[in-house]
């Protein structure tokens, strides 16, 4: 048996019997202590994972490092990881709360929704793996509102039926991003029944998508929102959600995003990811630590022709 494969499954297993274990610990210590421990574990986190750490500070580097010094690049990534432990806290505690879930996040711009909602064609609800988006979808579904993700499942099976499992109990429908076909049935099939759903365009897509701009640097995107909308007619909202300073999260919705035309299809598609892209890099910008920079967004480059 190949050793690469042997220790990506151990790897894995150890992950998982450590997210058991942390589940244990949150369902025991007392709501109070919740976010302490969760510091508590991003440092020893920040210290042991050395590889995630260094791909955080290359990210940080790419984006900021003309702008900011090495040790305020060491501060962001930092707060990365204490965001991170925060994050993951939450997912296991108030997810299997949601009453508490649904008091703890509101919702600014609500009505941007309901206006698009009412046009009767879907509302496509872009957005990044920013802040702790999986309570975005809880809320909305919380809040009455039919809602899925489009999402790439997690490499460890066992893991991700844990989540699958939480997101199905909040009444979230779950679209895998493969196969593609499946994908595309599924999320038109959501927006003609006039449903919400969430995609995420900011991690690397490789082969297949566009190359945009993204702090200045090309980043490979997926171009699906923007096709989408353009086949459906579903309105394209920018959503994010944002870590308040006790705590609690704030939804806002952006206005809807009215699509600019190109010469031709593959430049309209190119020009509205772009702008999509800003708006992302536009919070990023403002809220650095609520992003998850250990993904190596910039991997994908395009070819020297």
């Amino acid at each position: 048996m190949d050793a690469k494969f042997i220790r990506k499954g151990v790897a894995r297993f150890l992950g998982w019997l450590g997210f058991e274990i942390y589940s244990l610990i949150i369902h025991c210590i007392p709501a109070k202590y919740l976010y302490g421990f969760a510091g508590i574990i991003a440092k020893l986190g920040y210290c042991i994972a050395r590889k995630q750490r260094q791909i955080a500070l290359e990210s940080l580097s790419i984006a900021f490092g003309k702008e900011k010094s090495a040790q305020e690049l060491k501060q962001i990534a930092r707060d990365c990881f204490t965001f991170m432990a925060k994050a993951g806290t939450e997912l296991i505690f108030l997810m299997d709360r949601p009453n508490l879930l649904d008091k703890r996040v509101t919702m600014i711009g609500l009505e941007r929704l309901k206006e698009a909602l009412g046009w009767g064609k879907g509302v496509i609800l872009v957005s990044a793996h920013f802040g702790n988006f999986p309570l975005l979808m809880a809320k909305l579904s919380l809040s009455g509102y039919k809602i899925g993700g489009i999402m790439r499942p997690m490499r460890d099976s066992r893991m991700e039926k844990i989540f699958l499992q939480k997101r199905m109990r909040l009444n979230i429908k779950t679209i895998y991003s493969q196969p593609r076909n499946n994908c595309i049935y599924s999320t038109i099939e959501a927006l003609r029944n006039n449903e919400i759903v969430f995609i995420p365009i900011d991690q690397n897509f490789g082969t297949g998508g566009v190359f945009v701009n993204f702090f200045g640097r090309k980043a490979a995107t997926a171009t699906g929102p923007v096709v989408l909308a353009r086949r459906t007619q579903a309105a394209l909202i920018p959503c994010f959600i944002l870590r308040q300073p006790d705590d609690t999260h704030k939804i806002i919705f952006e206005p809807a995003l009215d699509i600019a035309t190109g010469k031709n299809n593959e430049e309209t598609v190119l020009i509205n990811i772009q702008r999509l892209t800003n708006i992302i890099e536009a919070y990023i910008r403002k809220y650095p630590a609520e992003w998850g920079w250990i993904h190596r967004r910039w991997k994908s480059q395009p070819s020297v022709q």
